[in-house]
């Protein structure tokens, strides 16, 4: 058994940012991570051409902004780049190939124990703490949606997080399901090699481009109400895209940053994807109502034959596999029940980093969150002693 003051579960992005702000604060921490890397989703299941969606001041982990001369959007290689320096200059060693088994608090104790299997010696391994910090994030595993006929189908298909390039697709009929950001782009990864590529839209979304979300972002950080950015921003939108209803898309009633807000989801930032739909070279189909073989029907009875289909449908949280919550503090979901911004602070010494659906931007922020409410608590402690 190994005891520290505060254990965090995963070495992505809000791990590592945890890790340094307590670190600063000279607060002893443990950082449990089941990959051979940090920052694994980044390294290991991200298509070649991904860049931040967000400008780079927004994308900045807790006291080391990028350098200067950086591209405004960060690419992916650059921000692994990054992240794996940022990890050197604060010092953070995480255990790797540790997969956590179970955690639960001992209120005996008044610790959290956690038990997590080392996967390179088949070793079983006991660590304890006052604090645990959920780092595992939103994004944990590839999550495909049940599919009617999907068993049968004949061609390859597979999770949007095993896409890197779209060179092994050349003059095949791919069907992307998704049209949320990792959709569009790989759409368009794919025309770019020559593949004959369809798209799935199955909810209302926002079209934006990165300028325009730039702009919202700053009249949102300048104070302005969120009611009148989103209108600034449908309007910007309209402007550039015009209507694309024509071509499948329904825009949702309420406005981009309002959902971002309320749910999380963030509007879809167009990297080209929309030139190609327009011009016929993208073709946009409704919901699949199911699949026979290499036939897929869709809602509005349409039949089209497809070599291959790939599952832009998003992720979901692993936490309940492993955390014993009695979902006390994350739903059967596994997502915190209480909304932001009072999503990071559980009970008994519970965190949770990475949740609050704001990405790297809210990531920093319950980082700083979290190590200052560890430190205070600490403190507080010591004063009773």
């Amino acid at each position: 058994m190994e005891e520290v003051e505060v254990i965090i579960v995963g070495a992505g992005p809000a791990g590592v940012a945890t890790s340094a702000c307590l670190n600063r604060l000279k607060i002893t921490n443990l950082v449990l991570e089941k990959e051979d890397c940090c920052g694994s989703l980044w390294k290991k299941r991200a298509y070649d051409r991904l860049k931040l969606h967000l400008a780079k001041q927004f994308c900045e982990l807790p006291y080391m902004p990028y350098p200067q001369g950086t591209a405004k959007y960060i690419p992916r290689n650059g921000f692994i780049q990054y992240l794996d320096n940022y990890v050197s200059h604060f010092g953070i060693s995480p255990r790797y190939h540790r997969e956590v088994q179970s955690a639960f608090y001992d209120s005996k104790m008044e610790k959290w124990c956690v038990m997590a299997k080392n996967t390179t010696s088949n070793v079983q391994e006991v660590y304890c703490g006052k604090f645990l910090v959920v780092a595992t994030g939103e994004n944990s595993e590839g999550y495909i949606p049940k599919i009617r006929g999907l068993d049968t189908f004949k061609g390859d298909f597979m999770h949007s997080s095993l896409y890197e390039n779209g060179k092994a697709f050349r003059d095949k009929e791919v069907l992307v399901i998704g049209s949320g950001n990792s959709g569009m782009e790989i759409a368009y990864d794919l025309t770019n090699h020559k593949a004959k590529t369809s798209i799935c839209a199955r909810s209302p979304v926002h079209v934006l481009t990165k300028e325009i979300v730039f702009i919202g972002m700053f009249l949102l950080t300048s104070g302005f109400p969120l009611l009148l950015v989103d209108i600034i921003v449908v309007i910007l939108s309209m402007l550039r895209h015009g209507n694309l209803s024509k071509y499948g898309f329904q825009r949702p009633r309420k406005g981009p940053f309002y959902i971002k807000q309320i749910t999380g989801r963030t509007p879809t930032i167009d990297v080209g994807c929309v030139d190609k739909i327009k011009t016929g070279e993208v073709k946009v189909f409704p919901s699949i109502d199911g699949i026979e073989g290499n036939q897929i029907k869709f809602e509005n009875g349409m039949v089209n034959h497809f070599d291959a289909i790939i599952f832009a449908t998003g992720y979901k949280s692993t936490v309940n596999c492993w955390l014993k919550d009695e979902n006390i503090f994350f739903n059967e979901n596994g997502m915190p029940k209480p909304k932001f911004p009072n999503h990071w602070k559980g009970e008994n010494g519970l965190y949770s980093a990475g949740f609050s659906g704001r990405g790297l931007f809210g990531v920093s922020n319950d980082a700083q969150n979290i190590a200052n409410d560890i430190f205070f608590a600490l403190n507080k402690r010591k004063r009773r002693i």
